[in-house]
């Protein structure tokens, strides 16, 4: 199950209180401290990890607590530390403050890190002279965590444009195929490989439909994943399958990227007329050409694989040539 959304409680470990003790013998009646200091809390550790696709763990996991530091004991002897917790999460993760909605990190690469909850200080024992103290209480925080994808290319399009059967065919993910709307239910990642051993990683977003950038079918959920991407291939359904226009769906979904984000309508795009191969496709190719003469289309059958070697190229050339910018 695909999970791009957590709220979970993180507490860091409470400092160790500090010791009050008083050695003595024969010699020292009086006796002098020596009482050892609390150990350090334990730190709550967010890190982007390769391994972990989504949140889905912290469906199951939202209270996160890191050790807290023991107490000091007599003879100087200072509390052990607590353990820091570790916890990972998938590349792409925005890390919130639920309260505010200010973000603290964005661990957008594998390995980055963050320290989100500090572990409290163990208190002083009485060793120096001093009144001991008690150990200081960790950090708490409600987080909120947000996922968004890290791929290089995007596919978009109106629902039962055939995205899934294209990543299928140019990947080796496999979604679910269906001859109806709303099949994909969440974000699909794959790799493409090409002849030459140059690769690139492609994401499909569930259909989108008018009104997605106000939240219509979950469709700004969808379309934050593709806010990091460096090329969208717009799938049209050149052959209108289901009665929809794709002159109309084309200028429709362009005005849906445009209302959620104007960097999201500026990043290169590469428009593929799908379903080329059946009836009345022709007529409508030379309609969408007509209409739009400026823009450079890839008519493409994503079942039968015509035309996808071409659009592959052109795709791979975009996104190196995004990579040197």
């Amino acid at each position: 199950m695909f999970i791009d959304e957590a709220k979970v409680y993180v507490k860091s470990g409470d400092g160790g209180d500090g010791c009050g003790s008083f050695y003595r013998d024969k010699f020292n009646r009086r006796g002098r401290p020596d009482g050892g200091d609390g150990g350090n809390g334990g730190d709550i550790i967010f890190e982007a990890d390769e391994n972990v696709q989504t949140l889905l763990d912290f469906q199951y996991r939202q209270h996160l607590k890191a050790e807290s530091g023991a107490n000091g004991s007599s003879n100087h002897k200072k509390g052990k530390r607590g353990e820091d917790l570790h916890v990972n999460v998938p590349a792409g993760t925005i890390i919130k403050d639920a309260r505010t909605g200010l973000i603290l990190r964005d661990l957008a690469k594998t390995g980055d890190w963050v320290i989100i909850a500090k572990g409290g200080k163990g208190g002083k024992g009485n060793s120096r002279n001093r009144p001991s103290e008690k150990g200081s209480s960790g950090e708490e925080k409600t987080l909120l965590l947000e996922l968004k994808l890290i791929a290089d290319v995007s596919l978009i399009g109106f629902p039962n444009a055939g995205k899934s059967t294209l990543i299928s065919k140019i990947s080796r993910a496999r979604p679910k195929i269906a001859n109806y709307p709303f099949t994909t239910k969440a974000p699909v990642l794959g790799v493409v490989r090409l002849y030459d051993e140059a690769s690139f990683a492609v994401a499909e977003i569930p259909g989108l439909i008018e009104g997605a950038h106000l939240g219509r079918g979950l469709g700004d959920k969808f379309l934050r994943h593709i806010e990091r991407t460096k090329v969208l291939i717009h799938l049209v359904d050149i052959a209108a399958c289901d009665g929809r226009d794709p002159i109309s769906d084309y200028k429709n979904l362009n005005t849906e990227l445009k209302s959620y984000s104007k960097e999201l309508i500026a990043k290169p795009q590469l428009v593929a007329l799908n379903k080329a191969d059946l009836l009345g496709a022709g007529e409508n190719i030379k309609r969408f050409k007509n209409s739009f003469p400026r823009l450079k289309v890839f008519p493409i059958s994503a079942l039968t694989g015509e035309g996808l070697k071409t659009l592959l190229k052109e795709v791979h050339k975009k996104v190196k040539g995004h990579a040197k910018i």
